[in-house]
């Protein structure tokens, strides 16, 4: 799917890397300089969304990977339609915490889910929609355990599931078009400065209006 206006940015990496520090700092400035930010997150970034981001985080439950996979895609589902296609088609700059990266990382790496089957749900869930640019903020798993607080939400319980997504993360974006690996164990002023060279210097972020 092409969208005309926008530019659709993504960031990417394990809770506690900063993705939602550095949003907040990038939407900030871009909102200074007048720019149309859509600032938002997966899963959640509509109603539906927040409910099945409750769900899928904190649920006592034992989730099916299977349930889990399709539980996440709906929410990406409704996402497209309902926010992240109609801000790109306004000409907004779309800053979102997670996408389908994320998903190609835990569930299917992570969890060793086919990744055909994987990437075909994704694409039909978002219509062929993919990010002009995803930032993969790489923090290692002894810094994720250090920042982590005592109240772990499901997914990131398991120390060896970490590890294997963080493997997961770096090997998908060697291979991923429009993907950049950015050291998140530094501090966020100097993250940020990178982040803001990578995203102004993208050709599609010199057309937004």
């Amino acid at each position: 799917m092409i969208h005309s206006r926008g530019f659709f940015v993504v960031l990417e990496g394990l809770d506690k890397s900063g993705k939602s520090t550095q949003i907040k700092l990038l939407a900030r400035r871009w909102r200074r300089l007048r720019a149309s930010v859509l600032v938002t997150r997966e899963p959640g970034g509509t109603v539906l969304g927040e409910k099945l981001r409750e769900i899928l985080l904190h649920t006592r439950e034992d989730v099916a990977p299977e349930a889990e996979l399709l539980l996440y895609e709906a929410s990406r589902a409704q996402h497209v339609v309902l926010k992240i296609l109609p801000a790109l088609r306004r000409g907004c700059l779309v800053l979102c915490d997670r996408f389908s990266l994320s998903t190609f990382a835990y569930q299917g790496m992570g969890r060793r889910m086919p990744m055909p089957a994987v990437r075909q749900i994704d694409y039909f869930a978002t219509a062929g929609l993919k990010p002009d640019l995803t930032i993969v903020l790489d923090l290692p798993a002894k810094l994720f355990l250090e920042r982590m607080e005592e109240r772990r939400d499901r997914m990131e319980s398991a120390v060896s599931f970490l590890k294997k997504v963080r493997s997961a993360y770096r090997r998908l974006a060697s291979v991923t078009r429009k993907t950049v690996i950015v050291r998140a164990d530094r501090d966020p002023k100097i993250i940020h400065q990178q982040l803001v060279g990578i995203i102004e210097g993208h050709p599609r972020f010199k057309r937004l209006k």
